[in-house]
């Protein structure tokens, strides 16, 4: 799931790269990249914490 979304984030950042000047596109290929390491540093940290919460509901649905 998450690799899926950074494929398809580098596809449109090199996309995007593509109709941009160079130097803000290397910004904003940055600024995704940021945003993709934050993306999966939470989910790596809060991912038991998050499929605890959705057993806990899964077992009061039950």
């Amino acid at each position: 799931m998450l690799l899926a979304l950074l494929l398809r984030m580098y596809a449109w950042s090199m996309l995007f790269w593509r109709r941009r000047d160079g130097a803000t596109a290397i910004e904003y290929v940055i600024l995704i990249v940021v945003i993709a390491l934050v993306v999966l540093a939470a989910g790596r940290l809060l991912g038991p914490q998050i499929e605890a919460f959705f057993g806990k509901v899964g077992d009061a649905l039950t």
